[in-house]
């Protein structure tokens, strides 16, 4: 059994029956829908048609939502229906961001992922989704795809559809005949503040219920407008006129968490590592004070991840109720494996065991690496957001994390007496990471990306809205850093220019992980 929707845009008169239908079968909460009709016009007065398309889950077969789920709140069952569990879901909104349909929201009663999910209730008794008793011209159509005799399977023999977004092969199963293209692909139908009968919302409310703040049309760069962007080969120009609010789910922790991140790994990462190959003096600064700075920013880190989760009191569950190919699961068994090392190896200073530090040294390097790199395999599951999936990304995040950790060691040597020759080492470790920072940071926006909505995001950055964040980290957080090194190079001017290349680092952080959700998927 395998089921599945199949929408017959012919059909559909726009009526939003399915949707109130919806509503009332699932008791959703007013200001979110699991399912919605999106308005689309095309041509110019008289000439002008509305397109309607019904949007909702794709019950994907391969469902992107599933695996980055640390709880398993979100799972496919054996029917393939994409369900979700409520009651062991912690909010963190790892689902939303790995949706490139944008079909998933946060429940603002419960603070938990919802979506439709196939009026399960209905099916498990043989009853069809409140959405298709209720259409009243019968232009959705839901059933088993495995039975050739059922109506679903009759109509996608006889019938061309399309999918939206196949190229991702999630393997979706809401099928659209005669799909309307510009409705279908995100951005292809000029968004403004202008819709039938109501305005955008403004700001959101600082949690994952929030909507964007966008209150004209959605401006990618000076000059050119998302409708823009895929208007070739559409024919005339398309104006959406209805659709629900696009929904930013991250919000300032995560670039802040980024920050943190860095600095608690890549501290101990420079001091443990320059100790052990002799680059650095066993002193406390690179003993005992680079582990407690571990310990205080891992400790800040994982605060801020748990500031972020609209279920903040269920966060002990990704340990009883670990999904172990979820990255975010894989991320807080090393965010407690790496303090506990760190927290061993600056005691073993204390209590003047140095063989016991130098056993530990090596395991908190590796640590250190994987607490700052499995972010970029966690962004590389979020694949509704195809600007975080670079290739470049973890390599990145190491990058920063020397680059963080060589800065925050030069800060903190103003209060402590270091040699000379460490200063050095801090000073050529730090130029070092900010000339490969400055070469990554060009490469992750010049080089061609996979796709259009990765391209929106990356002008969104270099050239959009977010164009003074990245031009300030890169020019007062690396370039700046850089310069004032090579003009003076003691501890002082090595000192400030780690504290420019650490606000830097946070204004990059703002803009890579802002940018790319302000990216429609629907």
């Amino acid at each position: 059994m395998n089921y599945a929707f199949l929408i017959d845009n012919r059909k559909c008169i726009g009526c939003h029956a399915c949707s109130t239908a919806c509503k009332s079968e699932n008791e959703v909460p007013v200001g979110v829908n699991r399912t919605w009709v999106k308005y689309v016009e095309k041509g110019e007065f008289p000439d002008t048609r509305r397109y309607f398309q019904v949007t909702r889950c794709n019950h994907c077969a391969r469902p992107p939502c599933v695996p980055i789920c640390p709880t398993k709140a979100m799972y496919r069952r054996d029917d393939g229906i994409v369900e979700f569990d409520s009651d062991v879901c912690i909010g963190c909104k790892a689902c939303m961001q790995a949706c490139p349909y944008d079909a998933i929201h946060i429940d603002p009663d419960s603070g938990t992922a919802a979506k439709c999910h196939f009026c399960a209730h209905r099916t498990d008794v043989g009853l069809e989704p409140a959405c298709v008793v209720v259409c009243p011209v019968h232009a959705i159509i839901a059933g088993d795809i495995d039975d050739g005799s059922s109506e679903i399977s009759r109509l996608l023999a006889a019938h061309d559809v399309s999918v939206r977004k196949p190229e991702l092969a999630t393997r979706p199963k809401l099928f659209y005949i005669d799909a309307e293209r510009s409705a279908l692909l995100p951005m292809a139908a000029a968004q403004d503040s202008g819709m039938l009968s109501a305005q955008w919302p403004g700001e959101g409310n600082g949690k994952g219920n929030g909507a964007t703040d966008w209150r004209g049309p959605i401006q990618i760069a000076p000059g050119m407008m998302a409708g823009a962007l895929l208007r070739g080969g559409l024919g005339a120009a398309a104006r959406e006129t209805y659709n629900v609010p696009h929904r930013v789910p991250w919000h300032w922790q995560v670039p802040a968490y980024l920050v943190t991140k860095a600095i608690g790994a890549g501290a101990f990462l420079v001091a443990a590592a320059g100790v052990a190959l002799g680059l650095l003096p066993s002193l406390p600064l690179f003993t005992t004070i680079a582990s407690w700075i571990a310990l205080l920013f891992i400790a800040l880190t994982t605060g801020l991840l748990v500031w972020d989760l609209d279920r903040p009191e269920r966060f002990w569950t990704i340990l009883v109720r670990p999904q172990w190919r979820s990255w975010l699961t894989r991320g807080a068994v090393i965010l407690i494996a790496f303090p506990l090392v760190a927290g061993a190896f600056g005691l073993a200073d204390v209590l003047g065991r140095p063989d016991a530090a130098r056993f530990l040294a090596w395991p908190g390097v590796l640590l250190a690496i994987l607490s700052a790199v499995y972010t970029a395999f966690l962004f590389a599951q979020a694949e509704g957001r195809e600007l975080w999936r670079s290739r470049l990304l973890s390599w990145h995040l190491f990058g920063q994390a020397v680059m963080a950790g060589a800065a925050t060691l030069s800060i903190a040597g103003l209060f402590v007496a270091i040699p000379a020759e460490a200063v050095r080492v801090l000073s050529w470790t730090l130029g070092a990471s900010l000339v490969a920072n400055l070469l990554l940071a060009a490469a992750e926006f010049a080089l061609p990306h996979a796709s259009r909505a990765a391209t929106a995001a990356a002008r969104m950055i270099t050239h959009g809205r977010y164009a003074p964040h990245y031009w300030g980290s890169v020019i007062g957080g690396l370039a700046a850093p850089l310069l004032l090194i090579g003009l003076a190079g003691s501890l002082p001017s090595v000192a400030l220019a780690g504290a420019l290349s650490l606000a830097g680092l946070f204004f990059y952080e703002w803009a890579f992980v802002m940018a790319p959700q302000q990216v429609p998927n629907n």
